[in-house]
């Protein structure tokens, strides 16, 4: 943005090769698979994770998370922040430029589709500025196509992680599902074709309280400036011997994707991504000289050591392990089987005529796990010898949760206590439950 007038100036960031930003196109590759590939693999016939917010569901690897499964929501959502503050403390802000979406896309998509129609840095800025010719109206109209192409693709993948893949791709999904899918499309589309990097340098939250969580130790671009100036200036003289390494090629600058000068000290907008790094490492190579931009630290600069275990990251790593044992413990006691077992209402216990003793109890069980065919149920009772246990059969579909009654009954002896003890066990292919409580009779009988 032109600071005195307020207007935008666009950013036309040339491209560059070098060590970061092979790193960077695989982590780009690697994220992308797993954005595009992951809602269409399928297990027992289902999507391996999928949203359902009509069911207020989660479905992960075959089983169904429901809303008392949000703890488990709130964990790794917890975990995602905590590795996030982590990673800032120690890098910097690597989450954008190596993982952040606005990112992924810009470079994998808008960058390589502009210089694929209209050309290199230098054909880009001549084109904007020339006349509206046929040619400009033709790639312009061809790039924004394959924009709104790209846009399309990306908000039916997106949408596809909610409503479902073979639905959505099929037409079968709801209206609701594809008017989510034309207003992120035009979202997206905005977004590529114009928004671009004003999104981190405005919009973005993480710009700004990254500098909270980061400190002198963090890693971030710098520029050598005790190397590097005084540079050479068009109308300064300044002695040969004086200058500094820097030979103002201006190749840190043109490469930026958010269109800063690094050598004026580190900025809000930048992301991180090493392109300056990568430029700028060749040229200072001819010099046979190591580059003058360079990630680095606060505390490097000032010619002191950068530490690694410092409290905060130390705090962030507690933090993360505590929350992953905490998920993994709670994930290990888990069921695929909701079952809940309460007494009757009104019916403490009652005396049959044959002289038994009957408990009735109402019998609640879910299936949270996606089966190919109803799964059968069956019900055991421990804790009591020679009792009866009455109970309809019951096979759960998928998602499926029934009620029952569930009638045991134990002989009226002398020696019955008058609260026993009871394990009731539900069992099914798949999963085991046990759950406890007791077996009620007269306080006159025994015990």
């Amino acid at each position: 943005m032109d600071e005195a007038t307020g207007r935008r100036e666009w950013v036309y960031p040339a491209w560059v090769k070098g060590h970061f930003q092979n790193l960077r196109k695989w982590s780009f590759v690697a994220l992308q698979a797993f954005l595009f590939v992951t809602p269409w693999i399928h297990l027992r016939g289902h999507q391996i994770i999928q949203f359902d917010l009509p069911a207020r569901q989660l479905h992960v690897a075959g089983s169904i998370y429901s809303a008392q499964d949000t703890i488990f929501l709130f964990l790794v959502l917890f975990f995602l922040a905590l590795l996030l503050f982590f990673v800032t403390s120690l890098w910097g802000r690597i989450w954008c430029g190596y993982a952040c979406p606005q990112t992924v896309f810009l470079e994998t998509w808008v960058h390589t589709v502009e210089r694929w129609i209209e050309g290199h840095r230098g054909q880009r800025m001549a084109l904007d500025k020339g006349p509206w010719t046929a040619q400009k109206v033709g790639k312009k109209a061809a790039k924004w196509t394959i924009f709104a192409a790209i846009s399309v693709v990306i908000s039916m993948t997106f949408v596809s992680w909610f409503a479902g893949t073979r639905a959505l791709w099929t037409g079968q999904a709801s209206t609701g599902a594809y008017g989510a899918v034309a207003f992120f499309a035009g979202v997206m589309f905005l977004d590529l074709a114009w928004f671009r990097e004003q999104f981190c340098n405005f919009l973005c939250p993480y710009a700004r309280f990254q500098g909270v969580i980061a400190g002198p130790n963090s890693l971030v671009i710098t520029y050598d400036e005790a190397r590097g100036e005084p540079r050479r200036q068009k109308g300064v003289k300044i002695p040969k011997e004086q200058l500094g390494a820097c030979i103002d090629c201006n190749k840190c600058v043109a490469v930026c994707p958010t269109g800063i000068d690094i050598r004026d000290g580190y900025q809000l907008e930048c992301i991180g991504c090493a392109k300056c790094v990568d430029a700028c490492t060749p040229i200072m190579a001819k010099f046979n000289q190591e580059t003058l931009v360079r990630y680095s630290t606060e505390v490097e600069e000032k010619g002191g050591e950068t530490s690694l275990v410092r409290p905060r990251p130390v705090l962030y790593a507690v933090g993360l392990i505590v929350t992953a044992l905490v998920f993994v413990g709670l994930l290990a006691a888990r069921h695929e089987l909701d079952v809940t077992v309460n007494r009757a209402p009104g019916s403490l216990y009652t005396v049959d005529p044959d002289g038994m003793v009957r408990n009735t109890f109402i019998l609640q069980v879910g299936n949270k796990q996606f089966v190919e065919a109803p799964a059968a149920i069956t019900v055991s009772v421990e804790g009591l010898d020679d009792i009866e246990v009455i109970v309809p059969p019951v096979q759960l579909a998928t998602g499926q949760s029934v009620k029952v009654p569930l009638v045991i009954r134990h002989a009226h002896t002398d020696d019955l206590p008058r609260t026993a003890p009871l394990d009731i066990r539900v069992r099914s292919d798949f999963d085991e439950v046990v759950v406890k409580t007791t077996f009620k009779t007269d306080a006159g009988v025994g015990g």
